[in-house]
């Protein structure tokens, strides 16, 4: 039996001709818009070292995200199935990127450190392993070629 595919669809705009196009690497903006049907623009650009916009979302930012947020959204879908109340999550991550002699590059390692808060019934050892379980299952860690480590650390709320 097959399973069901799904699709995603982004267009990405080039915004940054300021006149002359690409006529020489400092003479244009490395601005564009990212856009998904029914959701806000994304402003984006390259990492400032590039010449993009410090204040614009950069590819590699939104890799080490897409990474945090896949795991968490699978770690909260199954702290919920097990009866482990999550009230807060943060997560830290950082991700690492060596450039190449050819002037491209690839991610080496990204970290993932999430700081969960349970409630107070909530098993924090299995609040614990469920990380594990939720970095096996996301998306995007499944789809890069690079590892993807998480250290996690636990906080439960107080017996009342």
């Amino acid at each position: 039996m097959s399973q069901p595919q799904h699709d995603y669809r982004v267009r990405v705009t080039w915004t940054g001709n300021q006149g002359s196009g690409t006529r020489g690497y400092r003479d244009y903006s490395r601005d564009h818009e990212i856009e998904v049907a029914g959701k806000a623009t994304l402003r984006g650009s390259a990492d400032p070292a590039f010449l993009g916009d410090v204040a614009r979302h950069n590819p590699e930012d939104m890799l080490v995200a897409s990474l945090s947020a896949c795991h968490m959204l699978w770690y909260l879908h199954l702290c919920a199935d097990a009866g482990v109340v999550v009230e807060r999550y943060t997560d830290q991550a950082e991700g690492s990127m060596a450039l190449t002699g050819n002037g491209g590059g690839h991610f080496t390692r990204v970290t993932l450190r999430p700081q969960v808060g349970i409630a107070a019934g909530s098993d924090p050892a299995l609040a614990e392993q469920l990380h594990e379980r939720a970095h096996r299952l996301c998306f995007i860690a499944n789809s890069v070629n690079f590892p993807v480590h998480c250290e996690p650390t636990m906080e439960r709320a107080p017996a009342p």
